[in-house]
């Protein structure tokens, strides 16, 4: 029986406490990505992106511990989210605005050809109605700023107002690429306000700091 590995546990990018903003550098990351639009409260393309990773994530790592003799517990849910004026998202929380990527980790040792594979055995059943939406993808963020959030996801204008408006800034820095979310609860299943989430933000120096 080989030892599992636990990225939660084991990778510095998914540490963080609560009411502490942390400034970290996050390596390259691949994950599994399904792009959408819309209202998550509201938007199938949402639940379908949900319904169509997860399987293949399973799929991944049941194929690692056989094939490879390298078994891990599959990483939380993530998402990338952004709209064309980030007020919608920050400060008047209109959802219907919203541009999101929901991502699940892929350990390094994983190749494409594994992912073409877990796709296809993903539908061979009861087929994901957004499977085919899977990509393979790499995300460079460097230099970003995370903390935890526990609440409700309504919660966290505040927490966001102080990353963006009073850490970012006082420490000579500005906001770049996306609000990152990572769900260490699962929202599906777990009480609002009891919810896990952190909230990472890349970030770069200030023009003349």
């Amino acid at each position: 029986m080989t030892d599992k590995t636990d990225f939660k546990k084991t990778l510095d990018a998914y540490q963080a406490r609560r009411g502490r903003f942390r400034i970290l550098d996050v390596p390259d990351t691949r994950y599994l990505m399904i792009d959408g639009h819309g209202d998550p409260n509201a938007s199938p393309a949402f639940t379908g992106a949900i319904g169509a990773l997860y399987p293949v994530a399973y799929k991944l790592k049941f194929a690692s511990r056989r094939d490879l003799g390298r078994d891990y517990v599959v990483p939380p849910l993530e998402g990338l989210w952004w709209a064309e004026d980030m007020d919608s998202f920050t400060a008047r929380r209109d959802k219907a605005r919203w541009d999101w990527t929901l991502m699940i980790m892929v350990p390094d040792w994983i190749d494409q050809g594994m992912v073409t594979a877990a796709v296809q055995q993903a539908g061979a059943g009861n087929r994901p109605a957004r499977l085919d939406d899977i990509r393979l993808g790499t995300l460079s963020e460097g230099r970003c700023v995370q903390t935890l959030h526990v609440g409700s996801f309504d919660e966290e204008a505040e927490v966001l107002a102080r990353l963006h408006g009073e850490f970012v800034p006082g420490n000579g820095l500005r906001m770049v690429g996306r609000h990152h979310e990572i769900y260490l609860s699962d929202f599906r299943r777990v009480a609002p306000e009891r919810q896990r989430t952190i909230l990472r933000q890349p970030v770069a120096a200030a023009s003349g700091a």
